[in-house]
Formats: C-alpha cells, sequence, structure tokens
C-alpha cells in the first residue's frame, strides 16, 4: 500500500534538521525525494522574532527561501495544535495580530517592492 503524504505546499510546517542541529518554522514551497523548498525562519530567535513582526520590523527578520537537501531533515511536523497547546502559526497571529500565511507568503520581485516601501 502507498504512503499518503501530508504535506503538500502551502502547508505550515516546523523541520528538524541536522548537521547542525536547526528548527526551522516555515511554508512548504515543494517537497520530493531529493529535499523540501521552503520560505521560514530559525526558532532559535522566536521571541525576538514575534517582537519585531509586532512593533512592524518585519524588514529585521530572517526570513528566507531555502532548498533543504533530504539528508539534513531529520523530523518534519505539521504545525498544528497539540495537547492543548497552540500551533506556532496560532501563537504568531495571537502575538503579533498578523496573518502567519501572509507573513510567510512569497517576497514581492524588487521592481514591486520598492512601490510598497514606506517613505521615512
Amino acid at each position: 500500500m502507498p504512503l499518503t503524504m501530508p504535506f503538500k505546499a502551502g502547508d505550515l510546517v516546523v523541520l528538524v534538521l541536522q548537521t547542525p542541529r536547526e528548527r526551522i518554522w516555515g511554508r512548504i514551497l515543494g517537497l520530493d525525494a531529493a529535499g523540501i523548498a521552503l520560505r521560514g525562519v530559525d526558532l532559535r530567535p522566536w521571541e525576538e522574532i514575534l517582537t519585531l513582526v509586532r512593533t512592524d520590523q518585519v524588514d529585521q527578520v530572517a526570513l528566507s527561501t531555502r532548498f533543504l537537501p533530504m539528508h539534513r531533515v531529520e523530523a518534519m511536523y505539521l504545525d498544528e495544535p497539540s495537547s492543548g497547546t497552540p500551533s506556532l502559526a496560532e501563537a504568531f497571529l495571537e502575538r503579533t495580530g498578523q496573518d502567519p500565511h501572509a507573513f510567510l507568503a512569497d517576497p514581492l520581485p524588487p521592481n514591486l517592492a520598492a512601490r510598497f516601501r514606506r517613505n521615512p
């Protein structure tokens, strides 16, 4: 019987990586046997990320789009509530007031991003 994968493009996940050990929260862009394409952030500075987003300093967050080869992936979890603990997406929304899917959306191309930049 073939294995049904619960992971699909657009899902929010937590990746545990090895060598070096990292935990990343992000949105799946693509997934295959070679690896996973992800738009996300390292979870080590989670509290700092929440503060930067809450105080409208999103440009200071190390949000990136990357490909991670499967040999580095130790585990991948859907970002979902567990045992009464909210998901990271729920915590992000509650603590920042911002939609996590919008936060993890693809970046605008440079020509469009310039139009939306704020003037000081």
